[in-house]
């Protein structure tokens, strides 16, 4: 007879693989982000079997439609449908691979104690992998502007116009990550970088996805920009991420 608990505890939702890791000789346990219920960490038995139904469907990057069941420690995968096989056209390109690994890297660090804005870090997160996989524009500057976005998301949105501070109109010449933004000269606190015009462009290009002006951009100030968008991850995040450091810059 079927056990109604183990009913009672199936729920199924649309997920993206974050990252996965080897559990004993067949299985493998699955952080995953959900579209309903945020992040979750899941255990996928007999996956690593060449025999296994759904193993491809369960790699780094892929977005599938998954049935669970809620577990003490970890839930358990037991159905998987391919929605977004994102995946293999990710991992042969070393480039967008390590843009891709960078970018679930940080959905995982901002969902991992953030449940009410997991529908819209999913979403944004499925979009960008998807315009990775088609190589829709650089993969630099598509990881640039998920980064910038995920944040404003998750409560940290930049401003690139007004002063983050005290609000004056811009435009304004500093570039502060602790205060929000660019800054007043009154505002600007002491070492701040000051970027150039091109650059403060090309960020509010990536932040709202104007993908005219952020394709036509010059290297240098693409490279800028990368530097600016990192240091405000990294102080909002207060910590790194690891994968950002193998991302290939033009």
């Amino acid at each position: 007879m079927a056990n109604p608990s183990f009913a009672a505890r199936s729920y199924r939702d649309d997920a993206v693989v974050l990252r996965t890791h080897k559990l004993g000789e067949a299985d493998r346990i699955i952080t995953l982000l959900t579209k309903h219920h945020g992040q979750v960490r899941a255990v996928a038995k007999g996956v690593r079997r060449t025999s296994s139904r759904f193993g491809a469907r369960l790699e780094p990057f892929m977005v599938a439609d998954l049935q669970l069941v809620s577990g003490r420690t970890l839930d358990i995968v037991t159905q998987a449908v391919a929605k977004g096989a994102y995946g293999s056209a990710i991992a042969a390109d070393y480039g967008r691979f390590t843009v891709a690994a960078a970018m679930t890297e940080t959905a995982e660090k901002l969902t991992d104690a953030d449940t009410e804005s997991g529908t819209a870090q999913f979403n944004l997160l499925v979009g960008a992998l998807a315009s990775l996989s088609r190589s829709d524009h650089p993969p630099e500057l598509i990881l640039d502007s998920y980064l910038l976005r995920a944040l404003a998301t998750g409560g940290w949105a930049p401003s690139f116009t007004d002063c983050a501070r005290c609000g004056r109109p811009g435009p304004h010449t500093a570039f502060a990550a602790p205060v929000g933004g660019m800054v007043c000269s009154d505002c600007r606190p002491p070492g701040s970088p000051a970027p150039a015009p091109e650059t403060v462009q090309l960020l509010g290009a990536l932040l709202t996805g104007n993908w005219s002006i952020a394709d036509a951009s010059d290297p240098r100030h693409r490279r800028e920009s990368a530097g600016l968008v990192a240091s405000y991850l990294q102080w909002h995040l207060e910590r790194a991420v690891k994968s950002l450091k193998h991302v290939e810059r033009s």
